[in-house]
């Protein structure tokens, strides 16, 4: 008897495979099913009436060989676990095909009693010993010990996510990362669930910490990071040459050894920076600058506060720099062009399903054309068009750390997209807000933005619409708000800035919030006592509507708004954190005379608006600006800039 073949649902078929090859494989089991034999090791043997012989052996249905030669599991696999069950499980008259759910005492059962020497055998001593790696380093996982409507104990890791579809048989463990490449998640995964059941037995719903114990601080590679960044802090973008190339190589190396994701792509940032510089590029920004200089200092301070479970977050020590994908279904949301330099660049957004994350696939192009000519332009030969605003499933996709999407062009990787309706109420409830005022409420509970995970698409969400209360254009400031209501009333605005790279942004917006538009896709962040959404893409009544691939229509003009009222505290934030990216830009010391009277009269503006404490911290730095400003200069510099940016981060 097998009873792992058993405990297969037609549900986890599907899973595993695809639910019309499973549809397909039952009526051809039901029609003429294949003649059945076991051999005394657990062995399924089964022939067709075609002839075509099928060979199962234990260890989960990758392990099972056909005559038929179809890459992957075939139809013949399939048939031969059906008629196995119909076979062994006493079926009455007009039962469906297939065994029947798992029974709840199955819910007792935890992946976290697979023995090491069962990993071993599953995944391979290499495998395991890179395992073993990411959990000195620490990392974080959310643990499902099974919910309504999928009792499958599942993991989600940074990297992937991987369910245990059979109790008791780590050869159905399933990832959603290629076979072969990222085998360790699954010990990564058994590690968690001996976490937690340790930790919180009684929970289904619950996430561990792993490991890290010794990998608090940092280490050295952080250590020498964070000198990096201070030395471009106190000789500025100006002054430093390309002789600064040597120590950023050894700093990357040690990162990348230590696993300091996070560290290793604002380094990378700040790099690219100072080279934009250098090269006299539009892409050079001093606030990108400063903010990458201070990132480093604050993942520093936080690494070396926190305990383990911080570390891990804050550092991005559980991340691989690239996890290959299972055959996987993007749903896109829509996208964004912009500039950078002389470059177009398009950022795709594109909903992961099995991970419940979004995913950016990003292309830039050395052009002038904007949003409708962009559109047209081909990724692994499907049109952006179709990829922002349709349902793509491809073989050949990649996932960065930062959750990034690289999609392969190999011959033999194929990637199709088709056109949706914008069904985007199937989503994981992860990435769909329904309650405003929740997502009100997440969003204020974030963690500082220096030391978050540094993921690209984070804040993207999608928003169902109940109502359209209203929608405004204010002519100065080439914007356009309006405000929408959910099912229970709450409000959020929706705000879009013309740009000409996208020339028919606002008349897309416009269109699609006169329409019957259902949902609204894009980053969001609090302000104005609410949420405010930057709209990426619009589900209406027949499919999906990107505002910044849509040309421009020069439609009739919305209610203009009234004229802006001050805002002094905005002013008074914007012009301290100008100021501290100025002294990034030359350097703490090279500042001239005057900065220090300066940053005192900012300090002074900040004050007057009860940032107090931010105004303290800016008029410490003005006071330590001097010929030779020191290595207190530097605390102080990042003291204010911290403070100054958190609040600016939390501006109502």
């Amino acid at each position: 008897m097998r009873p792992d073949l058993l405990a297969l649902t037609t549900d986890t078929l599907a899973e595993l495979t695809n639910r019309g090859l499973v549809k397909r494989a039952a009526r051809e089991a039901d029609r003429e099913p294949p003649a059945i034999s076991e051999d005394p090791d657990g062995t399924v043997h089964a022939t067709a009436p075609d002839g075509i012989t099928t060979v199962l052996p234990r260890g989960g249905l990758a392990a099972g060989k056909c005559a038929c030669e179809a890459p992957g599991l075939c139809r013949h696999l399939l048939a031969l676990v059906l008629t196995y069950q119909q076979q062994h499980q006493s079926a009455a008259p007009g039962d469906v095909v297939g065994p029947p759910s798992p029974a709840p005492a199955d819910h007792a059962w935890s992946p976290g009693e697979f023995t090491e020497a069962q990993l071993v055998a599953r995944i391979g001593e290499r495998a395991v010993g890179a395992a073993r790696r990411v959990e000195r380093a620490g990392y974080v996982a959310r643990v499902h010990r099974g919910r309504p409507g999928d009792p499958v104990p599942t993991v989600e890791l940074p990297t992937a996510t991987v369910r245990f579809l059979v109790p008791g048989d780590l050869g159905f463990a399933r990832t959603d990362a290629v076979a072969g490449v990222r085998d360790d998640v699954i010990a990564l995964a058994v590690w968690a669930f001996r976490a937690a059941d340790e930790q919180t037995p009684g929970e289904g719903d619950v996430q561990v910490q792993v490991g890290g114990g010794a990998a608090a601080g940092g280490g050295a590679g952080l250590d020498r990071a964070v000198a990096l960044a201070g030395l471009v802090l106190r000789e500025g973008a100006v002054h430093l040459g390309a002789g600064i190339g040597a120590e950023v190589t050894s700093v990357r190396r040690e990162l990348e050894a230590g696993r300091l994701r996070w560290p290793l792509l604002a380094v990378e940032d700040l790099v690219g920076q100072l080279d934009a510089y250098r090269e006299r590029s539009a892409r050079y920004r001093p606030e990108a600058l400063a903010d990458h200089v201070a990132e480093l200092f604050a993942r520093h301070r936080a690494a070396g506060a926190g305990g383990a479970s911080l570390v891990s977050r804050v550092l991005g020590t559980d991340e691989a720099s690239e996890t290959p994908l299972r055959r996987a279904r993007l749903d896109g949301l829509g996208a964004r062009v912009s500039v950078a330099g002389e470059e177009r660049v398009v950022d795709v957004f594109l909903a992961h399903a099995d991970s419940g994350t979004v995913l950016v696939l990003r292309r830039a192009y050395a052009s002038d054309e904007a949003g409708p000519r962009l559109g047209e332009r081909r990724v692994a030969g499907v049109s952006i068009r179709a990829l922002a605003s349709g349902v793509v499933v491809t073989e050949s996709a990649a996932r960065s750390a930062s959750r990034t999407v690289r999609l392969g062009a190999r011959r033999l990787s194929r990637t199709e997209a088709m056109a949706t309706r914008g069904s985007w109420d199937e989503l994981p409830r992860a990435l769909v807000a329904d309650d405003l005022a929740a997502l009100a409420a997440e969003l204020g509970a974030l963690p500082p933005r220096p030391i978050r995970a540094r993921v690209e698409a984070e804040l993207v969400r999608v928003v169902p619409v109940a109502e359209v209360r209203s929608i405004s254009y204010a002519p100065g400031a080439q914007r356009l708000d309006a405000v929408i209501a959910d099912g229970n009333g709450t409000t959020a605005t929706i705000t879009a800035t013309h740009a000409a790279c996208a020339p028919g942004r606002l008349d897309g917006v416009a269109e699609a919030l006169s329409g019957e538009v259902r949902f609204v896709a894009g980053s969001v962040r609090r302000g104005g006592g609410g949420v405010v959404i930057d709209p990426i893409g619009f589900a209406t009544g027949d499919g999906v509507l990107v505002p910044d691939l849509a040309p421009a229509t020069h439609g009739a003009d919305p209610r203009p708004l009234p004229d802006a009222t001050a805002d002094p505290l905005g002013h008074a934030l914007d012009e301290a954190l100008t100021l501290l990216a100025e002294v990034t830009h030359r350097g703490l010391l090279h500042t001239p005379p005057t900065m220090g009277g300066r940053l005192g009269g900012a300090a002074d503006r900040l004050a007057r608006t009860g940032l107090r404490r931010a105004a303290e911290a800016t008029r410490a730095l003005a006071g330590r600006l001097g010929p030779d400003p020191g290595a207190d200069a530097v605390d102080a510099w990042v003291e204010a800039y911290l403070r100054v940016c958190l609040a600016a981060e939390l501006r109502p």
